[in-house]
């Protein structure tokens, strides 16, 4: 199962639009933060602490795609946004700390609903799409 499962994440990953890329990271960040939530509620420190690694990864992947040749202060705005929810990432694992873990998957949860709402309004084209 967990092999079919890749495959269909690759597959998706790999016929997607950089608009629609930049959904699947969310989606996964907010998986990611979830999981690492139940792992905390059952202490299985370990297991919390690799979601909570791969939530920071991903979310540094979306720091990184940020075009900050289109709109400096809109991509500037993101970066610190990142940044910051990476830093609370950190502190929520060491402080072993749901409610920071809940604060980033709403700051998360926002950007997504504002990312998916442009979906409508931007071209297919992969040049179309600025990931600021």
């Amino acid at each position: 199962m967990r092999e079919y499962r890749q495959i269909s994440t690759r597959e998706a990953v790999e016929s997607a639009t950089p608009y629609r890329l930049v959904q699947l990271m969310m989606e996964r960040a907010l998986a990611k933060i979830a999981i690492a939530r139940g792992h905390m509620e059952r202490n299985a420190v370990s297991e919390k602490g690799r979601h909570i690694g791969d939530a920071i990864g991903i979310i540094s992947g979306l720091q990184a795609s940020l075009n900050h040749k289109v709109d400096s202060d809109l991509s500037g705005n993101f970066d610190a946004l990142y940044d910051y929810m990476s830093r609370r990432l950190l502190e929520a694992n060491l402080r072993n700390d749901d409610q920071i873990l809940q604060e980033v998957a709403g700051l998360l949860r926002q950007v997504k609903e504002a990312w998916d709402a442009i979906g409508d309004e931007i071209a297919v084209e992969p040049a179309a799409v600025s990931l600021a």
